[in-house]
C-alpha cells in the first residue's frame, strides 16, 4: 500500500479490511513524509505500533 492509500482509509468513515502481517488492524495516524504508520490491531488495540505503509494490505 502507499502512504495515500494509507491516509485515505485513516480518515475514511468506513472500515477498511487492511492487515499487516495477516492480522486485521486500524490505521490511527499516517506519516506520509516518512511513509510509515500508527497501527493496531483489532484484537489488541492497546498495542500500537509504528510500521511501513508498504507492508500494509488492503483486502
Amino acid at each position: 500500500m502507499d502512504a495515500q492509500r494509507a491516509q485515505e482509509i485513516a480518515n475514511s468513515q468506513t472500515m477498511a479490511n487492511v492487515t499487516y502481517n495477516g492480522s486485521r488492524i486500524y490505521i490511527e495516524h499516517v506519516d506520509q513524509q516518512n511513509g510509515t504508520a500508527t497501527i493496531h490491531s483489532l484484537d489488541e488495540p492497546t498495542n500500537k505500533q509504528n510500521v511501513s505503509v508498504g507492508n500494509l494490505m488492503e483486502q
